[in-house]
């Protein structure tokens, strides 16, 4: 059977598929000018007139990077704080979500209460910094992964995504003696990959690009320095130096310059986060969809 479409429905999907085209363009081209920068010596990078491809192509601005001898130990630190917060963070917010959940759990009005209230009031930094002081986790890795193990957004939607599963698969679960946690661990957890795999990649993609932790808890042991904020001094230091010396400096033979390096730098942090996506994406989607409604 044949469906013939009217003029006026053809102009709408005209319409309609060229705004998503240019909304798509719009989303990626700055990242292909980033990459554009990237790849082109500095100094001719500066007189702009890039758009699509580098007008000199040169990889110094990556050999520049790669040079620095604490960025793969850096690297590694912020490989490890994103794995390891990630597992923990995702194991311990749905087993307090999972709580949060079951009706037949007391407080569960009264936990709920107070964790929306850690959502918009703040005790500040400075009683922040004298409790990791106090807790003894100043210059310590511990201080990556024990302050941000719960979330109280992350605990919403993954509690929301738990209130929507049948209850005959929990009571069935107690009827041949499942514990509770056993519940959660074999039964719940299991089929509640999307909303997991939503808080997962909130939870990496935060502790991926963290820095700031690492600036105020942690500046004065360098083992322990993450990958962005090894990367933030590295742009301090080329600022401070063109500043000094003119739009660009030389370093090691080499000329660079704030634009080239930030472009560079800010496609080498992109791009892990640009790998794990697309495996993730539909359990993103739906995830955060189921998570964030309740009938």
């Amino acid at each position: 059977m044949s469906i013939h479409r009217t003029r006026g429905e053809l102009a709408v999907d005209i319409f309609f598929y060229a705004f998503l085209s240019v909304a798509a363009f719009t989303t990626v081209y700055p990242f292909i000018y980033l990459l554009v920068i990237s790849l082109n010596e500095t100094q001719d990078a500066l007189r702009g007139g890039l758009y699509f491809w580098p007008r000199k192509f040169t990889l110094d601005n990556y050999l520049y990077v790669f040079e620095n001898e604490r960025l793969a130990r850096a690297a590694l630190n912020s490989v490890l704080r994103t794995v390891i917060q990630t597992v923990l963070s995702v194991f311990a917010c749905g087993m307090l979500a999972y709580v949060l959940s079951r009706k037949t759990f007391m407080f569960r009005k009264a936990f709920s209460l107070t964790l929306i209230i850690t959502m918009y009031v703040s005790g500040g930094l400075i009683p922040y910094y004298l409790l990791i002081k106090n807790l003894g986790l100043l210059n310590t890795f511990a201080v990556y992964i024990v302050p941000g193990l719960v979330n109280a957004f992350y605990i919403f939607i993954m509690r929301t995504f738990f209130e929507q599963l049948p209850d005959g698969l929990v009571e069935s679960a107690y009827i041949d003696g499942a514990n509770d946690f056993r519940i959660f661990t074999g039964i719940v957890m299991p089929i509640s990959l999307p909303v997991v795999a939503t808080v997962a990649l909130y939870v990496s993609v935060g502790e991926w690009n963290s820095w700031f932790d690492n600036y105020l808890f942690n500046s004065r042991n360098e083992k322990l320095a993450v990958l962005q904020y090894e990367l933030q001094k590295m742009i301090q230091v080329v600022e401070n130096s063109s500043a000094n010396a003119g739009e660009s400096t030389e370093e090691s033979t080499r000329i660079i310059s704030p634009l080239t390096i930030k472009s560079t730098l800010t496609i080498l942090v992109t791009v892990p986060i640009l790998l794990i996506y697309p495996f993730l994406q539909k359990y993103f989607v739906k995830g955060l969809t189921l998570g964030a409604m309740k009938d």
